[in-house]
Order: C-alpha cells, then structure tokens, then sequence
C-alpha cells in the first residue's frame, strides 16, 4: 500500500496520467478467506478509524459504510488523492519519519489499522510504537501480514528458489518478514498484546510461488504440513496495549460472545436431536415392519354354485361315457 502508484503516458504524450496501484484491490466483504474481510470484522461498526497505508481508499470504503469515520496516511499522494473523498483527513507523509501524534493529536481513534503494511516497513517496530498514543481508552490495532513460514516458500527453499513477485508472500517491495513466533515478539516489543489472531489458507500447491507436487517427495511434504501455520497464507490479527485490564476487558468480551454463540448452537443441537430421534423412531418402526413375516394370503374365494342346467349336462355326459364303455 505504500508504495508509489505506477504512471504512464497518455496517448498524445502530452501529460502523464495516472495508473492504479498495484495494491489497489476490489474489496469482496462476504469472501472471509481474504485479509480485508477480516480486518473488517475485527474493525467492526461506528469507530474511528485510521487507516495506515490507506492506498487509494478502498478499504476506508467500506468502513464508511459501517458508519466508521476513517483518516489516512498514504506515502503516494496521487493514491491519497484518490482516497480523500471518503476520509475525514488523510496524511500524506513517510510513515517511517512522520510525527503521527502531532498531525492527529492523542487518543483520537478506536482502531489504528495496518493491512499489509509492516512488512514494507524498514522499521515497523518503531511505527507501532508511535502509534500507541493514537489510541482512545479500549483502542486496538489490527495487522496483516504475510506468513513467511507457509509451506510453498519451505518447498521452494528446499528446491534453492527465493523468488520475488509482483504480488504475494514474496513482493518484491517486502523488506520485513514474519512468522507467528516472530510477530507476536514484535508486538510485545511495541507494548502490544494480540487478543485474537485469524489467518487465510492457501494449500501448498494454489499459492503465486507455483511449486508442483509432483518435484517433492510425499513424505517431505507430510513433514511441512504437519506444521498447523503451513498453510496459513496471512496472519490478520487484533493486538491492544499491553495492559492487563484492557488485555482482560477485551478477553471477557471475546467470552461473552463466544458464550452467546455456544448458546445458539446448543439450541441448535436441541433441535437437531430432537429430529434425530424422531427419525430413529420411524426406522424402528420400518425395521420392525420389514423385520415381522408376511402375513398369510387370504383363501381363495369358494366356487360359484352349480345350475341345475350345468348338473344335467354333466349327468347327461356321464351317462355317455357309461354307455361306450
């Protein structure tokens, strides 16, 4: 998100027009497998928001929307241009030099987020350290960034590749790297604790790093899968200040959801039993039929009575018999 959008020139090559960045994206809200959906939930409605890294705002969009009120910082000013229609106020500024709590003063924001920024960072230990005055009494942060440790990049290690992308685990703007170990010590360093920690999953083999099953071993590959973050493409996460009562607040919260949400499936579990049991009534029933033998068949029905015309001409025919005889 912080790096310059890409120009080119118009047709006449008079002036110079400006491209998308590359980090621009169309937000999808219902595919919960991309960070930004995440961030979105973790965000969640009616907060002040600053949006770090706030590219060309299309995430800030979407809070709006949410009834958030979201402000900006963006290196590349024509992408900040882009973006400054839905923000309240937006920075223009080196994140790495800028003096944050001047341009925004103290404890003005309930959420500061980071989506896929630290890792263009040449210190993003020093950013979130600086940004923890922003936040209100309750605040929190909320980061992305790509997992180093997922298995296509140990694969193509053990095969000698390290290679860049445009886009991806391996972006070729990327100067930090993370894994989980290591993200949780950085936030511990900034005074951070994480209080919830999400990912995305890519399989080993669906990622832009485009290794093929068929170089590896199946048993080298069994090996890194039995890693649970082998897959895990992103780590989306929300960290508060490393203060023991916030710290707690925000755990008794994630309870009482988490509770309300036990209660719901346990009525739901209810239910269900309550159908299976009825269903397992009716096999009884059917088992039992099938189970019984078959009644006998009715007798048949007895034979009409015979005419007095039907006796005479079986007489009549007996006595013929008698008489050839």
């Amino acid at each position: 998100m912080l790096l310059a959008s890409l120009q080119k020139p118009a047709p006449d090559g008079d002036e110079v027009v400006l491209a998308m960045s590359k980090y621009h994206t169309e937000l999808d809200s219902n595919n919960l497998n991309t960070s930004h959906a995440q961030i979105l939930a973790l965000v969640g409605s009616n907060k002040r928001v600053l949006d770090v890294g706030c590219a060309t705002g299309y995430l800030a969009r979407e809070l709006v929307a949410r009834g958030c009120t979201v402000s900006g910082v963006e290196y590349d000013a024509d992408a900040a241009e882009q973006a400054r229609p839905v923000l309240d106020r937006v920075l223009v500024a080196d994140l790495e030099t800028a003096d944050l709590v001047e341009a925004f003063g103290r404890e003005q924001f309930d959420v500061v987020v980071f989506g896929d920024v630290l890792e263009h960072l040449r210190d993003p230990l020093e950013v979130l350290r600086r940004v923890r005055p922003l936040l209100a009494r309750g605040g929190c942060v909320v980061i992305s960034v790509p997992n180093v440790s997922h298995g296509a990049v140990r694969l193509a290690l053990l095969a000698g590749r390290w290679e860049y992308r445009s886009l991806g685990l391996l972006d070729d703007t990327h100067l930090r790297f993370f894994t989980r170990p290591s993200l949780k010590a950085m936030l511990h360093s900034a005074g951070l604790v994480a209080v919830e920690i999400r990912s995305t999953q890519a399989g080993l083999f669906e990622t832009e790093l485009a290794i093929k099953a068929d170089d590896y071993d199946p048993a080298v590959i069994e090996t890194v899968l039995q890693d649970p973050d082998a897959t895990v493409y992103q780590f989306v996460l929300k960290a508060v200040p490393d203060d023991a009562d916030q710290a707690v607040r925000e755990l008794q919260q994630r309870e009482e959801e988490h509770l309300r949400e036990i209660a719901e499936l346990l009525k739901g579990t209810e239910r269900l039993n309550a159908e299976i049991s009825s269903l397992r009534s009716r096999i009884g029933e059917l088992e039992a039929e099938l189970a019984s033998p078959p009644p006998p068949p009715p007798p048949p029905p007895p034979p009409p009575p015979r005419s007095r015309w039907s006796r005479f001409v079986r007489g009549v025919g007996k006595a013929v018999v008698d008489a050839m005889r």
